[in-house]
C-alpha cells in the first residue's frame, strides 16, 4: 500500500518507516526517533480515539443534519400541501359595493311579498246537447193552439166547423177553387178544392199510387146550395135525426169549406163505407194522411165529440204543422186539439 503524509496505516497495527523511528519495518519495535516509542504509540492511540471521535462526531453531525434536512423537508412538504390544499378549495368572491351618493341603496322591507296566487285552468264546459221534442202547441187566451192559427174565418185554411160552429157567412164560397182534374187528379165527378188543398190531394195521391193504391176523389168542394139539396134528401129517406147524424146542414158543412175531401179506392169497393177503413188503401190513407196535411176528420168511436158516424173516407185539410201536431200527440179529433167542447148536436 502507498505511503501517506500519516506515521503509519491506519488500522494496520504497524508503525510507519518515515522520519518519525528507525526501527525495522515489521518487527513491531518502537523506532528510534525523535519521539521515543511510547509516545508515539501513545499519540497513534489518542490520534486515533480523536479519529474514532471526531468521526463519531463528523457521523453525529451528519446525522443531525440528515435529520434536520428530512424534518425539514417534511415540514416544507407539509406546508406547500396545506397551501396547495387551501388553493384548491372554492372561496366565496363577495364584492362590497359602497353605495353613492347618485345611486341610493333600497333598504330592505321588513314584509315580504305576498306569494302571487297562479290560476288553475280554467275548466272547459261542453254543453251537452238539448233532446229535441215536438213541443206541445201553446193556447192563446181562449184555450186555442197559437199552431192552429184563425179558427173563426170561414177563408182559414184551420177553421173549425161542427154542428156548434157554422160558417159565417152561411153562404160562404172560397175564391181559390181549383177543378181537380186540371192537377192530374182522378174525380168520378169532377170535383174542386182549394188551390193549396188540392196540391197536397195530388202528392198524397201521387205517394199512394207508388205504394200500389190507386185513389180517386169522390166528393170535394159543394156549395151552401148543393149542401141543402143533400141534406134535404138525407131528411127524406132518414128523417131529421138520422139527417143530422149523417149529413150537416147547410153552413155547418165541412165540403162548403172547399178544404175536405172524400176518398176512395174503386178496386177496393166499399165506396163511401165504413168498410173502407178496413181496406188496404183505407188503412195507407189513415197512417199516411197526416204527411201531407191532411186528418181523418171523423174517425170511429168519437161521435160524441164530432156529432157524426165513423167516416173513413172523410178528410179535412188543416195544413201540415197542424196535422203533424196531432199525429205527434196522438190526438185524434180536432175538437180536442184546439181545446173546443163536444159538438154531438146542433144548438137548436
Amino acid at each position: 500500500m502507498a505511503a501517506s503524509e500519516d506515521t503509519g496505516v491506519p488500522g494496520d497495527g504497524v508503525p510507519g518507516d518515515g522520519a518519525v523511528g528507525g526501527g525495522a519495518p515489521g518487527d513491531g519495535a518502537v523506532g528510534d526517533g525523535a519521539h521515543g516509542g511510547v509516545a508515539a504509540d501513545e499519540i497513534l492511540v489518542g490520534e486515533r480515539r480523536g479519529r474514532v471521535a471526531a468521526e463519531k462526531h463528523s457521523r453525529r453531525t451528519r446525522r443531525g443534519r440528515a435529520a434536520m434536512l428530512v424534518v425539514a423537508t417534511v415540514t416544507v412538504v407539509a406546508v406547500l400541501t396545506g397551501v396547495v390544499a387551501a388553493l384548491a378549495q372554492p372561496r366565496d368572491v363577495v364584492q362590497m359595493v359602497e353605495p353613492t351618493a347618485t345611486t341610493p341603496v333600497a333598504a330592505p322591507t321588513s314584509t315580504p311579498p305576498a306569494p302571487t296566487e297562479t290560476a288553475g285552468p280554467t275548466e272547459t264546459v261542453v254543453a251537452t246537447p238539448t233532446p229535441t221534442s215536438t213541443p206541445t202547441p201553446t193556447s192563446t187566451a181562449g184555450g186555442t193552439p197559437s199552431v192552429a192559427g184563425d179558427i173563426t174565418a170561414a177563408s182559414s185554411i184551420t177553421v173549425l166547423v161542427n154542428k156548434l160552429t157554422p160558417l159565417e157567412p152561411i153562404e160562404y164560397e172560397p175564391a181559390d177553387l181549383v177543378p181537380v182534374t186540371t192537377l192530374g187528379i182522378p174525380s168520378m165527378n169532377g170535383h174542386s178544392l182549394r188551390s193549396e188543398a188540392a196540391s197536397a190531394v195530388q202528392t198524397m195521391f201521387t205517394a199512394a199510387s207508388a205504394a200500389g193504391y190507386a185513389l180517386d176523389m169522390t166528393s170535394g168542394y159543394r156549395s151552401a146550395e148543393s149542401q141543402t139539396q143533400l141534406y134535404e134528401g138525407y131528411v127524406a129517406d132518414l128523417g131529421q135525426e138520422g139527417a143530422d147524424a149523417t149529413s150537416a146542414r147547410p153552413g155547418y158543412s165541412e165540403h162548403q169549406t172547399g178544404l175536405a175531401a172524400d176518398i176512395s179506392a174503386p178496386d177496393a169497393g166499399c165506396v163511401l163505407e165504413a168498410c173502407f177503413g178496413a181496406t188496404e188503401a183505407g188503412q195507407w190513407l189513415s197512417a199516411n194522411a197526416w204527411q201531407y196535411g191532411f186528418i181523418l176528420r171523423y174517425p170511429d168511436g168519437v161521435t160524441h165529440i164530432t156529432g157524426y158516424e165513423y167516416e173513413p173516407w172523410h178528410f179535412r185539410y188543416v195544413g201540415a204543422e197542424v196535422a203533424t201536431a196531432m199525429h205527434e200527440q196522438g190526438i185524434v179529433t180536432y175538437e180536442e186539439f184546439l181545446g173546443k167542447p163536444e159538438a154531438p148536436d146542433y144548438a137548436g
